[in-house]
């Protein structure tokens, strides 16, 4: 076990090299950098930028030399574990990103939307398995769809529209309505829930769809195996059948895609986050991406990367664990 996981994570620092290698290529490469928009800024009031103060402002912040040159730099500086500091507010990007407002709003809204479709998706799944080809799975199947088929943004829009601004049941937008004093600790909490409500009905509608199709097809590949036919002719109950045998045979599945659970409770729900206004990790890796502040992007990045690379590892190693079949080796 030990040497697998020493072999699995030696292989990992390469994969993280290369992601890094192509991520600041592909930043290097836009259209536009944090440079050229500040000299668009100064140039809209009248200023004229000179040549020279071009050349200085680029030397600044470290986009003089080409893409290998800035690569190697911002390379060396992790290795001394110097992240750099933020283009935009000038302070350190390990400060910026992990600051534990910015960083925990995300992770509520994560763990609580992940705990929800895990609730939600997987007995859907199983429902519409066991009712193959019934009105309950064409049902199921359906609004699945649909929620698959709602871009985040559309669909955040939509619940605002009917829940805050109709309704009025739900707060529109913030973790804090501006200008209100709370008489006590359980009163803000209650608030604080209210604001979250529709930034996790927004993430869990929209990601139960993939979940569920994975637990039906799996379900009904297991129930037509032959140890299923055999339980049931022994008289087992079907609740026993099913939730006992056949379900812990569709574990791997959802172990793989345990795999993604780690880096999505950090990354942030970019687009939700934007939409509902929520000082989230997201919304500021969003922000960063458009003015083009590559030391917050590629930290941002970077932290994901190992993440995955770190959830792919775990996912492996529990595969042993929910099938005795499979052996590291």
């Amino acid at each position: 076990m030990v040497k697998y996981i020493l072999k699995r994570l030696g292989a990992s620092i390469l994969i993280l090299l290369g992601v890094s290698l192509i991520l600041y290529a592909l930043l290097r490469c836009m259209p536009t950098d944090y440079v050229e928009q500040k000299i668009l800024a100064l140039t809209t009031g009248g200023a004229e930028v000179q040549d020279d103060m071009k050349k200085k402002l680029y030397e600044a912040y470290g986009l003089d030399g080409t893409i290998l040159q800035g690569y190697w730099k911002w390379l060396t500086n992790i290795a001394n574990l110097d992240f750099g500091t933020s283009f935009i507010s000038g302070r350190e990007v390990l400060s910026e990103i992990f600051s534990a407002d910015r960083l925990g709003t995300s992770f509520v809204v994560a763990a609580i939307a992940t705990v929800f479709e895990f609730l939600i998706a997987i007995p859907l799944g199983i429902t519409a398995a066991t009712h193959q080809y019934s009105f309950r799975d064409y049902l199921v199947t359906v609004l699945v769809l649909i929620g698959i088929s709602l871009p985040s943004f559309f669909f955040g829009q939509m619940l605002k529209g009917i829940f805050a601004l109709k309704l009025e049941w739900l707060p529109v937008s913030g973790l804090k309505d501006a200008g209100i004093t709370y008489a006590s600790a359980g009163e803000a909490f209650i608030d604080y829930l209210r604001h979250m409500c529709l930034p996790v009905m927004t993430v869990v509608i929209l990601s139960i769809g993939g979940r569920m199709r994975m637990t039906r097809t799996n379900m009904l590949e297991v129930l037509n195996s032959d140890y299923i036919r055999t339980a049931r002719a022994k008289g087992l109950r079907e609740g026993k059948v099913i939730y006992k045998h056949a379900f812990r045979n569709t574990m791997i599945p959802i172990v793989t895609g345990l795999a993604g659970l780690i880096p999505s409770l950090f990354s942030g729900a970019m687009i939700t986050e934007s939409v509902f206004d929520l000082p989230g990790i997201g919304s500021y890796a969003l922000k960063a991406m458009r003015q083009g502040d590559i030391p917050v992007i590629m930290t941002y990045n970077m932290f994901l990367a190992v993440l995955s690379v770190l959830g792919v590892l775990m996912a492996d190693l529990m595969y042993g664990i929910v099938d005795p079949r499979v052996k590291l080796s």
